[in-house]
């Protein structure tokens, strides 16, 4: 007997993307660091899915995003690549995984291809990462740069500081997107410049702009999910836009969970399992007759008095 094909979405791809920019079209970008965040976004149409390194502060707590480790990435892409088969998947390469030898730089892009089940990998930094990016690309791997403010240099940037307000720093990032176009790179992200800079490094660029704090000039946005969807009381930055604030619904649902479970509502019946009843009698008939009587999983069982403060919770 015949089977119908699976239905597999078609793959994005690079040249499909460097192919819809070409036309004036636009695409999406979120960061994914866990299989539900992956599968929602698969399910909503997002063209690129981000391993992104803002996973150190957003999923692992950290005050900035230099503690990340390539295990750490690596753990995370696997979950998103297991969750997503349609978008583009890029590995964010953590800090000093490729800035001191081109040679590391390719053995850890070619871990996040290999082992994370990534497409392409991104990293920050301008000409000064052009070895770097051609060594992976010759490698086979597509880069994706990043100039701007760039947050594994926060130390030497002083701080999350908007960048390319003057003139030197405006065309230190323009000749920076230009190399790493030159370099191969086949987009490049802007974060946190003046949006009229941005207009004018895309229009100078045959290649797509992914912008974040960056104005809608380029030909891509990118946003950590975490901020669109509110995951986390804090305040965001400007240029977020929040979609949700699935934070205060997580606090409410664990608030009606623990009320539920304190005032015995949880589990009611519905939530238990049931035996047979021939297999309940023979189960009971066998007990001890001195012993208590089991209470049957259907009738709810009397609250249990609350615990001293001597006792072990």
């Amino acid at each position: 007997m015949s089977k119908e094909p699976l239905s597999i979405p078609r793959k994005v791809s690079v040249p499909s993307l460097l192919a819809r920019t070409a036309r004036g079209g636009k695409f999406s970008v979120v960061t994914a660091s866990d299989y539900p965040s992956a599968r929602a976004a698969e399910e909503a149409g997002v063209d690129v899915l981000l391993v992104g390194d803002s996973l150190g502060m957003v999923e692992l707590g950290y005050a900035n995003t230099l503690p990340v480790t390539m295990e750490e990435m690596l753990h995370h892409a696997r979950a998103v690549a297991r969750g997503a088969r349609r978008p583009l998947l890029v590995g964010d390469m953590p800090f000093l995984s490729y800035q001191v030898r081109p040679e590391d730089a390719v053995a850890n892009a070619g871990r996040f291809v290999k082992d994370g089940g990534m497409d392409a990998v991104k990293l920050e930094g301008g000409r000064d990462m052009v070895p770097a990016v051609r060594a992976i690309l010759a490698a086979g791997i597509p880069v994706v740069g990043h100039v701007g403010l760039t947050p594994q240099s926060i130390h030497r940037l002083g701080g999350y500081r908007v960048q390319g307000r003057d003139s030197a720093g405006a065309r230190r990032i323009l000749d920076d997107a230009v190399a790493l176009e030159e370099a191969g790179c086949f987009a490049v992200v802007l974060e946190a410049i003046p949006a009229r800079l941005a207009a004018v490094v895309t229009a100078r660029l045959g290649i797509p702009t992914i912008g974040i704090g960056a104005g809608s000039a380029c030909d891509a946005q990118v946003l950590v999910s975490h901020d669109l969807l509110g995951l986390l009381p804090d305040e965001p930055a400007r240029f977020v836009k929040r979609y949700d604030s699935l934070y205060e619904r997580m606090v409410d649902a664990f608030r009606a969970y623990r009320d539920d479970v304190e005032s015995g509502e949880f589990p009611a019946a519905g939530h238990a399992y049931e035996m047979p009843d021939a297999e309940w009698e023979a189960f009971s008939g066998g007990l001890d007759p001195g012993g208590p009587e089991p209470v049957p999983v259907q009738e709810a069982a009397p609250a249990l008095p609350r615990l001293t403060a001597g006792c072990r919770r």
